[in-house]
């Protein structure tokens, strides 16, 4: 069984430090070989492109646009009313993909508009979600480009989020059929939604392109006080097969560099994945 492959997350990683290429810089030099960034959007394609590179990094995630923040909006997928925008955002995520070699998107499912009852437009918000999931697909196929749905969790995160179940998810993949299009598990959010990890990674593993760690409730390293058993789950993907990246979404309890001293237990006792694997 191979080691998993971590990424670091910078758009959480660093904050101490201004600005995503100093991030990125300093990931590099923490040991991580891959990164992630939810909106890489601030800086130019280029200048990012640029930077992972000066630090030895690959980047594995971005996100599509989340929309007008101050309007509340995150996200566009299955937002009615704002197809066009939707995928005006992903053609920009997309650009952004190429110049990064960067081969997966995170497709924003959104949140239920303010006011609305989540059961009676639920329907609604999935066919738009379809229909926009459809159009990103052939997109993203012919760049070879895969799209991501994360479920995010309308417990404490985020109420309105519309996608927040990994059985939700699954389901909408289900009706798409589409091939370049997969799960996205933040075991943070799985957690505090239904609990049963054991169970959910076996069942929806195969759907999963890319995960994503923190600890609950905290939202902090994988070793911070929490309920989650950080060893038995990598174990879990490790034994399950899982070959994709583990990106490290958390919020730093601390100096993010002392913070990883989980990571650097890890690579110690299992060491570090091959090159190409």
């Amino acid at each position: 069984m191979a080691p998993l492959r971590f990424s670091a997350n910078v758009s959480w990683l660093f904050p101490e430090l201004p600005g995503l290429p100093a991030r990125l810089r300093a990931a590099g030099s923490s040991g991580f070989e891959a990164a992630e960034v939810a909106w890489p959007y601030s800086e130019s394609p280029e200048a990012l492109a640029r930077a992972a590179r000066e630090a030895g990094l690959r980047l594995v995630l971005i996100n599509t646009p989340p929309g007008d923040r101050e309007k509340g909006e995150m996200g566009l997928g299955a937002v009615p009313g704002r197809q066009a925008a939707f995928r005006e955002g992903l053609e920009q995520a997309v650009l952004y993909a190429k110049a990064l070699g960067c081969p997966r998107i995170h497709l924003m499912a959104g949140r239920v508009p303010l006011g609305a009852d989540r059961a009676a437009v639920r329907s609604e918000m999935e066919t738009v979600f379809l229909e926009n999931l459809r159009h990103a697909a052939g997109v993203l196929a012919q760049e070879s480009l895969v799209g991501l749905l994360e479920p995010i969790n309308t417990r404490s995160t985020d109420p309105q989020y519309f996608l927040d179940t990994p059985q939700q998810a699954a389901a909408i993949l289900q009706k798409v059929g589409r091939p370049n299009l997969q799960l996205q598990m933040d075991i943070f959010h799985w957690q505090i939604m239904d609990g049963n990890l054991t169970g959910n990674i076996r069942e929806f593993l195969p759907l999963v392109g890319h995960v994503q760690v923190a600890q609950v409730p905290g939202r902090g390293e994988p070793d911070s006080p929490g309920e989650l058993n950080f060893p038995y789950l990598f174990q879990l993907l490790e034994d399950e097969g899982y070959k994709g990246f583990v990106g490290c979404e958390y919020q730093p309890q601390g100096d993010t560099a002392e913070g990883l001293n989980w990571l650097r237990s890890y690579w110690d006792r299992r060491g570090r994945p091959q090159a190409g694997q």
